[in-house]
């Protein structure tokens, strides 16, 4: 699967020696850790991705990762991995995230390495998280545990970038997608746009839709695109479906539409504003779409983004259109951007450009991209990376 959120994270591992400090042990297991972590990416949220590893000096005793959200954590699933005739008095647990100390839908991991009899355990970074935040590891010292803190540090924080802004901010870390021609068009002056991306890039859309909690549209998108908004399965994405969201302030998403036709299978969710009509919001909820309501216009999406961090949406995937995404640009809330390049022109002053909005007025304010990946899809260019403001 093509993953360049995480992808560059394979670069960081070490060449191998056969005289290693341990220094360079420590930071080995650790980079083996951050990478089996992302084995659980899409399937974790909204609990972020953990890796383990368990290992005397230069000899890998086990490994494990968070798989599934509600289930065992990363240090409990390496201990289980742990052979029987395992002394571990002098081994080392590697973990990317600080153990939690608190019950939850699991038992607390401190506990279960505490009576393991592990005496060293290397933590990349602390857990946000006001239950846990230093607690994990106090806990493990007072057991006299020797605690290493902070190893491949930075790798570990990029690891559970979008987690640890859920915990911070209170909203959903935000992933804008689109595709455009040559000549930066998502759509010609009649709205046209299916397909300016091909199949390829198409189906690094479908990967990224099956590891998001939600995906969000304009109203217009909507309307004129009639999209799914489903990750179509293939044999490698699609690991589950996210919640449909449509932005709108009047809307009037027609009753056949291919959303509100499988409402009752995968939800739709549709805001709407003091000014709608109350008599369509009224069909859209006898189709099985939920009506999120809001008494003024302007605080839309600050309310939709607030309920669907209430609702535990992690990753939140934009697809559109130029108004909702400028919005959000101009907002400076975009943290995530995934961008598909057609070899073709459309022309047209009136045709629609991605980003919307006001836009910035120098270049030196421009919104820049840290370590953008690209690649090449057939006769596309797949442009991604995190954002950032100099």
């Amino acid at each position: 699967m093509i993953n360049p959120d995480y992808g560059s994270l394979i670069d960081l591992l070490p060449t191998e020696s056969n005289q290693m400090t341990t220094s360079a042990i420590d930071t080995n297991w650790m980079q083996q850790a951050i990478e089996i972590a992302q084995q659980g990416l899409g399937n974790v949220e909204p609990n972020p991705m953990v890796g383990c590893v368990i290992a005397n000096q230069e000899q890998l005793l086990a490994q494990g990762y968070h798989e599934q959200f509600g289930q065992a954590h990363a240090e409990v699933n390496a201990l289980a991995s742990v052979p029987s005739d395992a002394d571990l008095s002098q081994a080392s647990m590697y973990v990317t995230l600080e153990p939690c100390c608190h019950h939850g839908k699991t038992p607390p991991c401190t506990t279960a390495i505490i009576n393991a009899g592990i005496k060293r355990v290397v933590v990349a970074t602390t857990d946000p998280n006001g239950q846990v935040n230093g607690g994990g590891i106090e806990l493990l010292k007072a057991a006299g545990i020797e605690v290493l803190l902070g190893i491949c540090e930075p790798q570990a924080n990029s690891l559970i970038a979008p987690y640890f802004n859920a915990t911070q901010n209170k909203r959903p870390w935000i992933i804008a997608k689109w595709a455009m021609t040559l000549d930066g068009k998502i759509a010609t002056t009649t709205g046209s746009s299916q397909w300016i991306s091909n199949a390829e890039s198409r189906a690094v859309v479908h990967q990224l839709r099956g590891r998001m909690d939600a995906i969000l549209v304009g109203h217009k998108t909507a309307i004129c695109d009639n999209p799914q908004l489903t990750a179509r399965p293939t044999e490698t994405t699609a690991k589950r479906q996210a919640i449909r969201v449509v932005l709108a302030q009047t809307p009037t998403l027609h009753l056949d539409s291919h959303l509100v036709c499988s409402a009752d299978e995968i939800p739709v969710i549709v805001t709407a504003g003091p000014a709608a009509d109350s008599d369509h919001c009224q069909q859209l909820i006898d189709n099985g779409v939920e009506i999120l309501a809001f008494d003024d216009n302007q605080g839309i999406i600050d309310g939709l983004l607030s309920v669907l961090y209430q609702r535990q949406v992690t990753n939140l995937l934009v697809e559109g259109g130029s108004q909702l995404l400028g919005s959000l640009f101009d907002r400076q809330l975009i943290d995530e951007v995934h961008v598909f390049i057609a070899p073709s022109l459309i022309g047209g002053t009136s045709a629609p450009a991605p980003l919307g909005g006001c836009g910035i007025e120098k270049m030196s304010n421009a919104l820049k991209l840290t370590n953008p990946q690209f690649k090449t899809l057939g006769d596309n260019i797949y442009i991604s990376g995190r954002t950032k403001r100099e």
